[in-house]
């Protein structure tokens, strides 16, 4: 549940007085998790949310606890939420990239396995070594169980993405409801009503102010939704958008009451890397606040593959994830040459109803340099995709994330060099609308402004103010 980790931190330091500031740091769970990360300038945080029954020091949730979040048994200790947030040299932005949890890919020293267990695999391998030899203390064991699997994670994401992970944070089910209740609610519109009784989420269509237990649903809920844990990821996202202006809006930092509920909600919820100076970082980040905060998804290759071990998951292709990083990082770097053919072009197909979806894409793409070729129209399709030449990946995952992180997958029926992007109902684009919490949904019609008050020109989740 980690989508709330950074605004929480940076407008709550920025608003304590000093000593406020070390009541918070005295009750705060460190790591040692990126001990000996090398500083470059810019800043690259991993977010974490644990679907953990346990807070951040450790100890059981009780069962009326567990009970009022509509969190069963679990002892897998899971990450649901993983974001990659980098941050420029010159802090006037940031960029958040978004790893769905059953992401199959390689992991340091354990093959090829769901994201999401890394941190139980690295976890279980430092229990079982310690018991081997002869420890038992249960404290000694969470606490070097749990620091071997934000390090085995950490890892996986810095091979995956080629970055190196500077800070770390972590998030628990009771803080983040918490500190929604804490903030008096966050902001949220879904496209259509919903109810789910794994997540417990019961929602009408349109906008709507959530925390607490209902909160927690909302971005835990994948089972109705049309793309599973991709729309999940998409509405992680939404709500940290959403959270970001309710604190910027409602007078939280000014509400004593408000500030107390947060120190108790982080004290008892977030576990941060031991070197982070977050009063230091605060004051780097204090114009970043209300400025640009971008997200986006890590393009993917196949939503349905079967793998040989862990069941069903989200293929992802390395060589995509690294080059659509890169580009996203810095957008007027060339990106590198795909192989032999040098950069591919690329065919966009409208498989909508829509007219001229097509061209609208094309303008897009070829706005950042991308080189199209044919524009048209093909037989319809819910799902959008960028299909690729085996020789054409990195164009693909540049496009991909262009397009708000579309899914990828390799094809062998196009020609040498060539990209072909397949523009399904699904597609949003990166130039939709942005997030504003005052709207309302019409059955006949997309969403409609019903406050005249302006909306936050530069706080966006992949530009999508309505989800499903």
């Amino acid at each position: 549940m980690a989508v709330t980790m950074l605004s929480v931190l940076v407008l709550v330091v920025t608003g304590y007085s000093w000593s406020n500031y070390r009541d918070l740091l005295n009750g705060l769970a460190t790591s040692d998790v990126t001990d000996g990360a090398g500083a470059d300038g810019a800043i690259d945080i991993l977010l974490v949310g644990m679907d953990s029954r346990t807070d951040a020091h450790g100890n059981p949730l009780p069962a009326e606890v567990l009970r009022e979040l509509r969190a069963g048994e679990n002892d897998a200790a899971l990450t649901d939420t993983i974001i990659l947030l980098h941050i420029p040299n010159d802090g006037s932005s940031a960029t958040g990239f978004s790893f769905p949890r059953d992401s199959y890919v390689p992991m340091p020293g354990h093959g090829k396995h769901k994201i999401n267990s890394a941190y139980s695999r690295g976890r279980e391998t430092a229990v079982a070594a310690e018991t081997k030899r002869g420890a038992t203390d249960p404290a000694h064991l969470a606490r070097t169980g749990g620091d071997a699997g934000r390090k085995l994670l950490v890892r996986t994401v810095e091979q995956l993405t080629g970055v190196s992970v500077d800070h770390y944070a972590e998030v628990n089910l009771l803080g983040f409801a918490r500190i929604t209740e804490a903030v008096g609610g966050v902001p949220v519109c879904l496209v259509a009503a919903t109810k789910d009784s794994y997540s417990g989420a019961n929602f009408r269509a349109g906008p709507q102010t959530i925390s607490g237990p209902d909160a927690l649903a909302f971005v835990r809920q994948r089972h109705g939704l049309p793309r599973g844990d991709l729309d999940r990821v998409v509405r992680q996202q939404a709500f940290l958008s959403g959270l970001t202006q309710s604190m910027l809006s409602g007078g939280v930092l000014a509400n004593p009451a408000r500030l107390r509920d947060l120190i108790g909600s982080v004290q008892d919820s977030v576990v941060l890397d031991r070197d982070w100076d977050v009063l230091a970082f605060a004051e780097r980040m204090r114009g970043l606040a209300g400025g640009a905060v971008r997200f986006t998804t890590i393009p993917i290759e196949n939503p349905d593959y079967d793998t040989p071990d862990d069941g069903q998951a989200i293929l992802v292709d390395p060589r995509a994830v690294r080059a659509a990083v890169n580009q996203t990082i810095d957008p007027s770097a060339p990106p590198p040459p795909d192989e032999e053919t040098g950069a591919a072009t690329v065919d966009v197909l409208n498989a909508t109803r829509t007219a001229g979806l097509a061209q609208r894409v094309r303008s897009e793409l070829s706005d950042r340099g991308v080189d199209v070729g044919k524009v048209g129209n093909t037989g319809s399709r819910d799902t959008s995709v960028v299909r690729y030449a085996p020789d054409a990946a990195t164009t693909a995952a540049q496009v991909a994330s262009l397009l708000g992180g579309l899914p990828t997958e390799e094809s062998g029926s196009l020609s040498r060099g060539r990209v072909q992007v397949l523009i399904g109902s699904d597609y949003r684009g990166p130039a939709a609308p942005r997030f504003a919490p005052p709207q309302a949904v019409s059955l006949d019609g997309p969403a409609r402004q019903q406050s005249s008050a302006p909306e936050p020109a530069t706080i966006t989740a992949d530009g999508i103010p309505c989800v499903n």
